[in-house]
């Protein structure tokens, strides 16, 4: 009986071997016909973009930043294809820590590009209606008429919040939060002056995107580093970003630090008001930002195509703004090229693509330095040498 036992027990044991051999066998067959799929793909895309010549030509463009103390990481990418990618300097001097492609940086204004984008995703959910007003959702808001449109195309008229409230948050050192700030507008007697009615005309202000962001608050009863986190970083896979109010320390590993005249900038008094600044990011989760844009997996096609319409015609010329987006038009007043500029505590940073080749450049920089702004070069050389009317320096201030 017991050498019968023995008998089935080895049958058992080589029929167990032999399926999960099977399996393996199949498993580990399968990707490898989808990788090599994969890369064939990729190498012909490689070659009809021509990604060899242009990174060569990049790398050259590179080196001149850098020798300009360009401090930071960049990436440029092209119908799916990384064409180039480098990281240079240091993300903490003091301890010599290096700047690498899982470095992490504040976006500054680059960050109004996310708080655009969750607003128009809260109106595709019908919580958050873009011709409503500020009014609708706090009752003493001071201000009339200005609508969720106006904050997001910079038409609100609204006073700036740095310099409203400057004195007292310098002078009492105080880190008020979007909601706090919401209360000082309403609450400050007299009540700060307008600069003119809403949407008379454009005027760049962080107060419309820092109200913005209290109005994702206000309607998902959530904060706003949660609300970011939850709607659009993790399913996006945008493992390495973050809002800088979050608790979580774990998201501050690879954070970079600030710095300007060779000092690292502390703490600022307005670090805690998000929405129109405030998201730390990698160049590579900035790219997966962009893939999702253009497949429209956060956001509709209809959605996004409203969000880069220019909306600002008082002043000819070939910059423009849509919905938390800065624009670079054509004669005709359409749309060629969208991007959004940052600036905050020793960071510049920039986000530049062109959706009808399917291309984008990202600059991430954390000791300041305007050579970031100048993209000029890497635009051609993305357009193969046909020259675009992209200014030399592309920082609107």
């Amino acid at each position: 009986m017991r050498f019968q036992l023995y008998i089935l027990a080895i049958l058992f044991s080589v029929f167990s071997f032999s399926c999960q051999q099977k399996s393996t066998d199949a498993s580990s067959s399968e990707p490898s016909v989808d990788s090599a799929a994969i890369r064939k793909r990729e190498a012909r895309i490689r070659k009809d973009i021509k990604a060899d010549i242009k990174a060569g030509l990049i790398e050259e463009v590179m080196k001149k930043k850098q020798a300009q103390g360009f401090n930071g990481t960049v990436l440029v990418a092209q119908k799916g294809i990384i064409v180039y990618q480098n990281a240079y300097g240091y993300a903490n001097f003091k301890d010599t820590v290096r700047n690498t492609l899982q470095s992490k940086f504040q976006l500054a204004s680059l960050s109004k590009t996310f708080t655009a984008v969750a607003v128009m995703k809260l109106s595709e959910q019908g919580k958050l209606g873009l011709d409503n007003t500020v009014k609708d959702y706090y009752p003493d808001f001071p201000y009339e008429g200005v609508t969720i449109r106006s904050l997001l195309c910079h038409r609100s008229g609204l006073p700036y919040y740095q310099y409203t409230f400057d004195k007292v948050v310098r002078g009492d050192k105080i880190y008020p939060t979007n909601q706090e700030m919401m209360k000082w507008f309403a609450t400050t007697k007299p009540t700060p002056a307008i600069f003119n009615l809403p949407d008379h005309f454009f005027s760049y202000n962080n107060t419309n995107f820092a109200i913005l962001a209290a109005l994702v608050e206000k309607v998902t009863g959530m904060g706003f580093d949660q609300y970011m986190r939850q709607n659009i970083f993790v399913p996006l896979g945008m493992k390495d970003s973050f809002i800088a109010t979050s608790k979580n320390d774990s998201l501050n590993i690879n954070r970079t630090y600030g710095y300007q005249f060779g000092q690292r900038l502390p703490k600022d008094y307005y670090d805690d008001i998000t929405g129109d600044k405030g998201v730390f990011s990698t160049a590579g989760d900035l790219l997966k930002w962009y893939n999702a844009l253009r497949d429209n997996r956060i956001i509709s096609k209809e959605s996004l195509k409203e969000m880069i319409l220019p909306r600002s015609f008082e002043y000819p010329g070939l910059r423009n703004y849509g919905y938390g987006f800065r624009l670079w038009v054509n004669a005709k007043q359409q749309t060629d090229y969208v991007y959004h500029t940052g600036w905050w505590k020793g960071y510049n940073t920039i986000m530049f693509f062109d959706l009808r080749e399917d291309f984008v450049i990202i600059l991430l920089s954390n000791r300041y330095n305007r050579s970031v702004y100048n993209i000029k070069e890497i635009v051609d050389i993305m357009n193969e040498g046909k020259k675009s009317t992209v200014e030399e320096n592309i920082l609107d201030e």
